[in-house]
């Protein structure tokens, strides 16, 4: 009996371990923009070496068997740039490094904000940075660094304003550059009714950890994106209760395999998808017009 317990439990480890680290990994990159690119790459490969054993070109075939392992690693080392180095940037997210006070302030600004320009019919896009540097994956900007305050931000979204079409970058409690152009999803499956301002924020969120919030200047309905997840047209609570749970920092006693759990069940969330909630807005051409 012993015998037979030690003959099979070297491979149900092994078959365990190696369903991990598939189903994982498939899990992860199922749904965001580089899954097509490799699945391409892939069915480009097994092309080109059924041919070429086929056709019995050996040297083609001899080099795909020695380096198809190396060439596909280091194919989805660049496919995956952006999701590998988000989720690189939650595991090192360290639960002490600032105060809940301090987060619940910001929160409250963002918020205020929010409520001001919506009941002003005034478009905003507000992208609050978070681990990731998003200078590395926004073009232009203009400088600010300045306190985040609603009359700040109010200005800077004035319509007469030389810099209020664009988005602006919020690095804890100041605002880092205003006037910035974010980069556009490229996802097929959202609605028409979603005009660049809304799509450039589901973009930013797929490619960085930011939490973005947009204000529609049509309807002045109040969105918000976060890892590739797009909710339009919620209630002030709403937003509230969205950004206190993204962005105020967990206690440090918090047990790390909770943490580590709650990271697993949110990847294996489905995949990106735009709720729409309010928000009937119009596309438009850049991303300070109006949704």
């Amino acid at each position: 009996m012993l015998e037979l317990l030690q003959a099979i439990w070297r491979p149900a480890v092994e078959i365990l371990i190696l369903a991990v680290a598939i189903y994982y990994p498939l899990n992860f990159v199922r749904g965001t923009r580089g899954w097509p690119v490799m699945l391409g790459f892939l069915a480009l490969i097994v092309v080109v070496y059924v041919g070429a054993r086929l056709s019995d070109f050996g040297v083609i075939s001899w080099i795909l068997e020695r380096f198809l392992l190396t060439g596909f690693a280091l194919a989805a080392l660049v496919i995956f740039q952006p999701e590998l180095r988000r989720i690189l940037a939650e595991l090192g997210n360290l639960p002490f490094l600032h105060s809940a006070h301090e987060e619940r302030e910001n929160i409250e600004v963002i918020v205020q904000t929010a409520e001001r320009l919506g009941e002003m019919r005034i478009g905003a896009l507000l992208a609050l940075e978070q681990l990731i540097q998003l200078d590395e994956v926004v073009e232009s900007g203009v400088p600010v660094d300045c306190e985040a305050t609603p009359e700040m931000l109010e200005t800077i979204f004035f319509p007469n304003n030389a810099i209020h079409d664009g988005g602006v970058i919020i690095r804890g409690d100041r605002i880092a550059k205003a006037a910035c152009i974010f980069p556009l999803t490229q996802r097929q499956d959202l609605g028409h009714s979603l005009g660049t301002r809304h799509r450039a924020a589901i973009g930013l969120s797929e490619e960085t950890d930011a939490v973005v919030v947009a204000v529609s200047e049509e309807t002045g309905a109040i969105s918000y994106a976060y890892k590739g997840q797009f909710v339009r047209g919620v209630t002030l609570e709403e937003l509230r209760a969205f950004l206190t749970s993204v962005l105020v920092t967990p206690a440090p006693s918090r047990n790390w395999l909770h943490w580590i759990r709650s990271r697993i069940a949110d990847r294996a969330k489905p995949g990106p998808v735009a709720v729409a909630k309010a928000d009937s807005a119009t596309t438009s051409n850049t991303n300070g017009s109006a949704k």
